[in-house]
């Protein structure tokens, strides 16, 4: 099975009053898209805190286009449509959001992964480690830019 991923490679840093780092909005974006194509949808995250923030994210957005999420260990027994976590998904999920430093070891379980490479040096870094370990495991890679 190949894994088809989409690196977002971000122009600008962010807003000195920026709330939320640009690709945690872009990933919350990706999330509601593929939701609405009728994915189910992991986000992979460092740490509690980012789990946090993409969730608090979701949740503000307009009622019309609600996404159905949970944290991992929250929601419905098979988790809903968009879970967030640290660990493997519960579930069969399609496709990964990676908001991590680091792709997770379970990334064979996807068919789709969206990554970001945010305009900083060391979060640069980490995401060319991410495309050369997704370039090694033979997944066909496309980046778009973005002007955020």
């Amino acid at each position: 099975m190949t894994i088809n991923a989409q690196f977002y490679v971000l122009k600008h840093n962010n807003e000195p009053d920026a709330k939320l780092p640009a690709h945690f909005d872009l990933a919350a974006r990706a999330a509601a898209k593929q939701y609405r194509s009728g994915q189910r949808v992991f986000i992979y995250v460092d740490c509690i805190d980012d789990a946090h923030s993409i969730d608090e994210h979701l949740w503000c957005f307009e009622a019309d286009s609600f996404v159905p999420h949970n944290l991992q260990g929250e929601g419905p027994k098979g988790g809903a449509p968009v879970e967030i976590g640290q660990t493997p998904p519960v579930g069969r999920r399609s496709v990964l959001i990676n908001l991590a430093t680091k792709l997770p070891d379970f990334i064979r379980r996807f068919t789709q992964v969206y990554d970001f490479v945010p305009n900083e040096p060391q979060a640069t870094q980490a995401a060319r480690e991410r495309f050369k370990h997704l370039r090694q495991l033979g997944a066909s890679i496309s980046t778009k830019e973005i002007e955020n």
